[in-house]
């Protein structure tokens, strides 16, 4: 049986999600960070259960309302559950950020100024995790961000939580528990080289 629990946010104004999320998934393939073009999609791991989290803009970038939906197959989804999400996508969606300053500093310049308004509504978003930053740097070093994104979205598939859903299944972000009992070899036939498989081994064993 599927557990649903839904809230909303009101994130400061302006705040858009598209351009947000767009910022957030780097490039158009990223597996873990979902968005169709109205919904962003992503599985959490709340408690010890993968949770696919669904969020989508309900209202203008000048009153911005936010409808969140949790969804797992596993069991009941309770408030710890909730709170822990609204503290994880406050700091993935930049909610928090006053940008207030950057806007006046760009209005004088003739170069930024444009841009500001072009991308008005914009946040700066944030993994996360430190863990899952460092991963992320690590698999990318050296790399085109496309390439590191194909790697980060294998380890997604091999290691992460899953969640079922009608159009197939959505894989998260390993756990540093996942990925600290990963086999080398595993990893090196994912496309990682020998030394960044080692360095995402040991900094897993080390966070967990």
């Amino acid at each position: 049986m599927t557990a649903l629990e839904r809230f909303e946010l009101c994130p400061a104004a302006p705040f858009r999600l598209d351009l947000t999320a767009w910022v957030l998934r780097r490039r158009p393939h990223n597996a873990v960070d979902n968005f169709d073009g109205e919904c962003y999609r992503r599985v959490l791991v709340l408690g010890d259960r993968p949770v696919e989290v669904t969020v989508r803009q309900v209202g203008p970038p000048e009153a911005p309302r936010l409808a969140v939906e949790l969804r797992s197959n596993s069991r009941g989804l309770d408030e710890t559950a909730v709170s822990e999400t609204r503290i994880v996508l406050d700091r993935m969606l930049g909610l928090g950020a006053d940008l207030a300053g950057f806007y006046q500093l760009a209005e004088h310049d003739e170069q930024l100024g444009p841009l500001a308004q072009r991308f008005v509504g914009m946040r700066p978003p944030r993994f996360p995790s430190v863990f899952e930053a460092v991963v992320n740097a690590i698999a990318c070093q050296q790399l085109s961000l496309i390439v590191g994104i194909h790697l980060l979205n294998r380890l997604a598939e091999r290691y992460g939580p899953t969640a079922s859903r009608s159009g197939g299944a959505l894989h998260g972000f390993p756990t540093p528990e996942r990925l600290a009992e990963a086999d080398l070899e595993v990893l090196r036939d994912l496309g990682f080289s020998r030394a960044k498989a080692r360095y995402v081994t040991e900094l897993a064993q080390q966070v967990a």
